[in-house]
C-alpha cells in the first residue's frame, strides 16, 4: 500500500484551486483522501486587508496553508510526495529528516567493498 501526498484539484475552470491530500497511489486524482492536509491557490492574488495605496503597491502572491504537524507524521511513516508536492514543502520550508531532494547526497557510482576473506590473487 503505497501511499502519496499530492495536490487533488478542485476550483472552476481556468482557475484552479488545490487541495494538498494524502491518497492511496493507484485511487483517482479527485477521489475521496485519506486526509487533507493544507490548501495551495496557485493564481497570484493581492492582499485584502490594506488600504487602497498600500493593496495598489502590494506585490501578488500564490497562498498555501499546510498542516506542518500532519505533513511531518505522513512524511516520516513513508509517504511519498509528488513532485510538485516537494516544491510547495520546499516554499513554505518545510525540510524534513533529508527527505529534500536538492539536499541528497550527489555523486557517482560507488565502488562495492571488498570482501577480506577472498583471495587476493
Amino acid at each position: 500500500m503505497v501511499v502519496r501526498i499530492r495536490l487533488a484539484r478542485f476550483g472552476a475552470k481556468h482557475d484552479p484551486f488545490y487541495n494538498i491530500v494524502i491518497a492511496q497511489a493507484r485511487s483517482a486524482r479527485n477521489s475521496k483522501p485519506m486526509e487533507v492536509i493544507g490548501t495551495y491557490n496557485p493564481k497570484p492574488h493581492k492582499p485584502t486587508n490594506l488600504s487602497d495605496e498600500e493593496a495598489r503597491l502590494a506585490k501578488p502572491f500564490k497562498s498555501v496553508a499546510l498542516d506542518s504537524s500532519r505533513a511531518k507524521y505522513w512524511l516520516g511513516v513513508g509517504a511519498q510526495p509528488s513532485d510538485p508536492v516537494w516544491k510547495l514543502l520546499r516554499m513554505v520550508r518545510l525540510r524534513l529528516f533529508g527527505l529534500d531532494p536538492s539536499l541528497q547526497v550527489q555523486g557517482g557510482l560507488v565502488e562495492p567493498k571488498k570482501n577480506p576473506n577472498e583471495n587476493q590473487s
